[in-house]
């Protein structure tokens, strides 16, 4: 089991920056890859990005490319989701979750957080 705890989120302005970070304790050994997804109410789960703890191979959503950074501190076991140039449409609970593989499917994510607010006002 792999305990996940997220921070970081909060109201900010368009255009402005956030950085998330998740803090993972527990069985972090099974753990192959981390990600973040976010959702909205009514919407289902969407893939965020994603990288592996070890060779530090990342992914990302298309409507992310250029704007979120996602990182890791192996030493702390912890993953950042650094985000810039926020939108509006960004708004959401952003979660953060560990695989034992690398893909961007929520189902195969078996360890979640319990998610952090993040608010972009236009």
């Amino acid at each position: 089991q792999v305990h996940l705890v997220e921070s970081g989120g909060g109201l900010v302005q368009a255009g402005g920056s956030l950085r998330l970070s998740c803090a993972a304790s527990g069985r972090t050994s099974s753990s192959y890859a981390m990600a973040w997804f976010r959702q909205t109410p009514g919407k289902e789960r969407e893939f965020v990005a994603a990288i592996t703890w070890s060779g530090g191979t990342t992914n990302y959503a298309d409507s992310v490319k250029g704007r979120f950074t996602i990182s890791r501190d192996n030493a702390k076991n912890a993953v950042y989701l650094q985000m810039n140039s926020l939108k509006p449409e960004d708004t959401a609970i952003y979660y953060c979750a560990t695989s034992g593989f690398f893909t961007t499917v929520v189902k195969y994510y078996h360890s979640w957080g319990q998610g952090t607010q993040v608010t972009v006002s236009s």
